[in-house]
């Protein structure tokens, strides 16, 4: 598990550097060609995270249900204010922070099982734990296309 942490980590490091070098208007901006931006993204891998690795495992996520419903997976994006992206910021780290401390204590005891809608199935927490940094690569990936365009 160590490893999964390590590169969730430094995933999440990506993402800080990308936020912080642009504006709140930039953060917004969703470019000709693209459903999304640089703020909902952001947003989005935190609540995805939260709902894989916390909600299926049957424990209380660590958002707002404001933020769930604004982020979740088929969500457009809204105008984020600089406050939440403030917040979004400090989650990054927090909620990494938070599951290594869950995991670590024995917190994910159960897992319901969950085959995404690209076709992945997770039969525990480690697969969750697995497809949560593949998805948040992906994601990576269209915040670097997206910075290209704004």
């Amino acid at each position: 598990m160590e490893a999964k942490f390590k590169i969730w980590e430094t995933s999440r490091k990506i993402y800080l550097k990308i936020i912080e070098n642009y504006s709140l208007e930039q953060l917004n901006k969703i470019p000709e060609g693209f459903s999304n931006n640089l703020a909902w993204n952001l947003g989005h891998i935190i609540v995805s995270q939260q709902g894989l690795v916390y909600r299926l495992s049957g424990l209380p996520m660590n958002i707002s249900p404001e933020m769930m419903e604004k982020y979740k997976n088929g969500s457009k994006p809204t105008a984020t204010t600089q406050e939440e992206i403030n917040e979004l910021k400090v989650l990054l780290f927090s909620l990494l922070e938070k599951t290594k401390e869950d995991y670590a204590n024995g917190k994910f005891t159960s897992y319901n099982e969950f085959t995404t809608g690209t076709g992945f199935h997770l039969a525990n927490i480690k697969d969750a734990m697995e497809f949560n940094n593949y998805h948040e690569g992906i994601h990576l990936g269209f915040m670097m296309n997206i910075r290209k365009f704004i």
